[in-house]
């Protein structure tokens, strides 16, 4: 084997050998580094967030862990490198997420999520069958002549407006869109404190036929519940795409990670389908997550390779 002669004189200067070349670098899990992920606190993200832990620490030997905290402080957290991976990342709709993709602090891969939707929903008695309140209401910007069909408890003069919670990305966009319709003045912006918080707000009113006027998304378990209607908003297109966020150190050190992870793919008939069932058993995410596993090889074993997919199994 011959060596190039300024090879051997950088390799001298080093006091190396021939016999003495530094060893491929180890992988990310292999040299002891732990992945983090966004400890996402809605049930996809969770669902998600507990499946690809799984497969990482079984099927890969990562030592996993999810840091808590809303999507904003996690967004810039990924962006510090200080967390990995970002599960469920709308792209797009976060300030925090956009600056750092510009910046080159954070990059998105695969699909995990096809079909989402998001919106501002009423129910379907509201505006459709004989008793309908609001016949008229078809567009986020007629909700003007209805503020008082949808009136706060709280400050009568106005209707209310269920956000999301404080923290939450969509909050921030909800926010924007009652200045842009001109909402302002004849809605409150109210914030339930959590997301379950929002959920029984939300169910209490439908189980009684009261109006409500809210933010929502899919996929979740409550939408597939509930008999309900997108309010549209005409010129706007709100295509939505959702990829694995991932810290640029990380997807940069860990190229086999990053190969299973822009595979991920949950089928959402089949999520939805999940959702549904934690949120009717109140089954935990963890529990649910294993299920999942258990029950849905064909689902997964696209994602990685065959020695992985043994592991996983047996962890089973």
């Amino acid at each position: 084997m011959r060596f190039n002669k300024k090879i051997l004189g950088v390799m001298c200067a080093f006091g190396l050998s021939a016999g003495q070349l530094p060893a491929q670098a180890a992988g990310w899990c292999e040299s002891g580094k732990p992945v983090n992920f966004a400890g996402l606190n809605w049930e996809s993200g969770m669902l998600l967030t507990e499946v690809l832990e799984t497969v990482l620490k079984e099927g890969y030997g990562c030592k996993t862990d999810a840091l808590p905290g809303n999507s904003i402080t996690l967004e810039q957290a990924l962006s510090n490198n200080d967390i990995q991976i970002f599960a469920e990342e709308w792209i797009g709709r976060s300030d925090a997420w956009n600056k750092a993709a510009e910046a080159g602090k954070v990059v998105g891969v695969g699909a995990p999520i096809t079909g989402a939707v998001e919106g501002w929903y009423v129910p379907r008695y509201l505006i459709e069958g004989a008793d309908a309140k609001a016949p008229k209401l078809k567009t986020v910007a007629d909700l003007r002549q209805y503020a008082e069909l949808f009136r706060d408890p709280e400050e009568p003069s106005k209707g209310r407006f269920y956000n999301c919670p404080a923290g939450w990305t969509c909050e921030l966009e909800n926010s924007e869109m009652l200045k842009r319709y001109d909402l302002e003045g004849s809605f409150t912006n109210f914030r339930p404190g959590t997301g379950p918080a929002l959920d029984a707000a939300i169910q209490s009113s439908y189980r009684r036929k009261e109006p409500i006027v809210f933010y929502y998304w899919s996929p979740t378990p409550l939408i597939g519940q509930m008999d309900l209607v997108k309010l549209e908003e005409p010129g706007v297109d709100k295509r939505i795409q959702i990829q694995v966020g991932l810290s640029k150190a990380f997807h940069e050190g860990a190229p086999e990670l990053v190969e299973v992870l822009e595979k991920v793919n949950f089928p959402i008939d089949l999520l939805n389908e999940n959702l549904a069932r934690m949120a009717k058993e109140r089954a935990d995410s963890s529990e649910l997550a294993q299920a999942f596993l258990k029950a849905h090889p064909e689902v997964w074993h696209a994602w990685v390779s065959a020695e992985a997919a043994k592991k996983i199994e047996a962890s089973l």
